[in-house]
């Protein structure tokens, strides 16, 4: 298995000078003008509401960003007002053209006041070159305006954001360990063959995709009517697991809202015609993503004939034949990273079990540039800093942390 880092994180003291944006070579002479044109209208609005159209075109830059996250769309907004969020959108635009933005999902936390969280963004057009400092540098200032109004503002920049995380450390902002965001995850790449997809495999596995048609193993797509099944299996993971399980009426919404725009696929395990896993994932910037999974724990045989490992391999080729060009799995913890990037054998000890599983597909590590939070108050912040050091704060903010995450 190989270690890859999409945005790889700095060393203790901070991030390289520069990173993204400049002038690629072979930029055309009509290409520099027009995107001069862009930056003289260049604007960006703050507002709850944007609009229709304004929306529409948002949601059409996010779609066809590479490597961007549906917690950005419009839709994955509409999902978190189930936890009680609100959005506010951060919208750069020329004109009628949207050039970036940022969804920050906000939320009144009692004796603290209004919290902000802003999961991989914000988010500039890939076809931006001369003018994506410009951008980014708008975009920053209004996130640091917008800390006046809240108690706490927490960033997670997204693939390639560097240059983001740059700008808002040099507005005030600092490194973050709330984990409002999977900093790190684990990626399979599409674009190899099939051939090589099986060749990475481990070499059990290898054997078990041949064997999984003949046992009575199959895996198909779903739709709506299968999330009362997807909820069930659910929340049998989240007792083994010792979790709270999102209720059904959150993976309807989430359903409804993200499957209009092509942005999720329900993935049913059977075994004998039975339905014994299950997988819900969203797709979006070309990234397949798990988001929700579910196995009846308690089938033997299920376990025995290895089902979820063929939801896993089903999830990889169907996304491979649907143009995505790859497959995450959705998160990694920071010990299992450490371990990974260790020289020498994996030390499989070291590695929870839902880890241990997503290294037997061939995958590589993946990393984001470093989270970051801006917390105004200086009573606030350190009272925050105090708690976190100790291990029964830490078990505060992991609790409060995973309800902020979950749904209602």
């Amino acid at each position: 298995m190989q270690v890859h880092s999409a945005s790889q994180p700095p060393e203790l003291g901070g991030l390289p000078k520069e990173a993204g944006g400049g002038t690629r070579p072979g930029v055309t002479a009509p290409e520099r003008a027009r995107e001069k044109q862009l930056l003289a209208g260049l604007t960006v609005t703050v507002t709850p509401d944007p609009g229709s159209e304004l929306l529409a075109a948002w949601d059409q830059l996010l779609a066809r960003t590479i490597n961007s996250d549906v917690a950005q769309l419009s839709a994955w907004a509409n999902i978190r007002r189930l936890a009680d969020y609100e959005p506010l959108y951060l919208l750069a635009t020329s004109g009628a053209e949207v050039l970036g933005g940022a969804t920050v999902l906000c939320r009144k936390v009692r004796g603290l006041g209004r919290v902000g969280y802003l999961p991989y963004g914000p988010t500039i057009a890939d076809h931006l070159v001369t003018i994506r400092a410009s951008v980014n540098k708008q975009l920053a200032d209004t996130l640091h305006t917008l800390t006046r109004s809240h108690a706490a503002l927490f960033v997670q920049p997204p693939d390639g954001g560097e240059d983001i995380a740059i700008a808002l450390l040099q507005r005030g902002f600092r490194f973050s360990q709330a984990g409002i965001a999977p900093a790190s995850t684990m990626r399979v790449d599409l674009t190899q063959s099939e051939d090589a997809l099986r060749a990475n495999l481990t070499r059990r596995l290898r054997t078990w995709t041949r064997q999984w048609p003949e046992r009575g193993v199959k895996v198909r797509v779903g739709d709506r009517r299968d999330i009362p099944v997807l909820a069930r299996l659910a929340a049998s993971t989240a007792q083994y697991q010792g979790f709270t399980p999102f209720p059904e009426n959150y993976l309807e919404v989430t359903y409804d809202e993200l499957a209009p725009g092509g942005h999720v696929v329900l993935l049913l395990g059977e075994l004998s015609g039975a339905p014994v896993a299950a997988e819900l994932l969203t797709g979006c910037g070309g990234v397949l993503k798990s988001r929700i999974t579910g196995m009846d724990r308690t089938s033997t045989e299920a376990a025995k004939l290895n089902v979820a490992s063929a939801m896993i391999w089903e999830a990889i080729s169907w996304g491979k034949a649907n143009g995505y060009h790859a497959y995450d799995f959705g998160g990694l913890r920071a010990e299992s990273v450490v371990a990974l990037r260790a020289a020498g054998e994996i030390d499989q000890d070291a590695l929870p079990g839902p880890d241990l599983f997503k290294t037997k597909f061939g995958g590589d590590v993946w990393t984001y540039p470093p989270a970051v939070e801006l917390i105004p108050s200086r009573i606030i912040r350190t009272g925050y800093d105090i708690l976190r050091r100790g291990d029964g704060g830490q078990k505060v903010i992991t609790a409060v942390r995973e309800a902020l995450r979950g749904g209602r």
